[in-house]
């Protein structure tokens, strides 16, 4: 297979989740080889997607190199690595790529109708020879790379949750990305959402770019002081656990986003894999380390 990139320069722009401020991205073609990179045009410091510049996993995956860094990379490389792109020049003028709806849906769509150029050269790939494991034993998550022809993800979502349950998730690449993942959206839980609101850590967060989870019982005071902070006083709790500000994709649309997720931060790996990769309760912590480990082989 030849390697891919862009027909031309997408744009977007719009608020970080975790920061809050707003940021303007470019994503340029860019030539064979040279792969994923990231710009802090505004500090003029280039950041290669590569594992080794990952520098914080708490709640997104932040990359830096000296004093530049960019944060909530994961959906942003989803996109790029499910839609077939093998180079790309990713400039940002902020510290966090915009969270937009969510998911990598914009980034998907935007692809698809700029168009997707074939290049001059292989498609360069990371082949996985032996079995590559890495767990946490605290958390019980674990992710596995065993040799495969083809890339595929299996993953099994449990978070002891009975709004969610048990959720599982597959994608390799006869599945179209762009309907199938690219429009599954963040999520959070509720308790989750009070403390970080109180902590000032999801200033960029709406009604519209992240899925409540309401595990537990919630006075309705509650539900309407967090409901006005993000500037929907009419929100309410729904029968089926959720906060009412979405309407659900698919069932399943956290599992998906998780393997959203792990796709991209896979991706850190610095190339496409040839490898049949299975995860239990993946997070972003565990899949870098994974890419790392990877990375580290070659």
């Amino acid at each position: 297979m030849k390697q891919k990139t862009l027909k031309d320069t997408l744009f977007f722009e719009g608020k970080g989740l975790h920061t809050g401020t707003f940021s303007h991205i470019r994503i340029k073609p860019s030539d064979p080889g040279t792969g994923i990179r990231f710009v802090r045009t505004d500090l003029q410091t280039e950041i290669p997607a590569l594992a080794q510049y990952v520098s914080n996993t708490s709640r997104c995956t932040l990359i830096s190199k000296g004093d530049a860094s960019v944060s909530t990379i994961e959906h942003v490389m989803s996109a790029l690595t499910g839609m077939g792109i093998d180079n790309a020049l990713i400039e940002v003028d902020g510290r966090e790529i915009p969270i937009l709806d969510g998911s990598a849906r914009f980034y998907a769509e935007a692809i698809a109708a700029t168009g997707i150029q074939e290049q001059d050269q292989e498609r360069i790939y990371r082949d996985i020879k032996d079995v590559i494991q890495i767990s946490d034993r605290q958390s019980g998550a674990w992710v596995r790379l065993e040799p495969a022809e083809n890339l595929s993800f299996d993953i099994t979502v449990d978070f002891g949750s009975r709004v969610l349950g048990i959720q599982t998730a597959h994608w390799d690449e006869t599945v179209d990305y762009a309907s199938q993942i690219a429009p599954c959206r963040t999520f959070v839980f509720f308790h989750e959402l009070q403390y970080l609101a109180s902590a000032g850590l999801v200033k960029g967060g709406d009604a519209d770019n992240a899925i409540v989870v309401v595990e537990h019982p919630v006075e309705d005071a509650v539900v309407k002081q967090i409901a006005a902070k993000v500037g929907h006083p009419e929100l309410t709790v729904l029968p089926s656990g959720y906060l009412s500000n979405i309407t659900l994709n698919f069932p399943d649309e956290c599992g998906r986003h998780k393997l959203l997720d792990l796709i991209g931060d896979m991706r850190l790996a610095g190339a496409y894999l040839r490898a049949r990769i299975t995860a239990y309760k993946p997070g972003h912590t565990i899949n870098t380390n994974t890419a790392k480990a990877v990375q580290n082989l070659y």
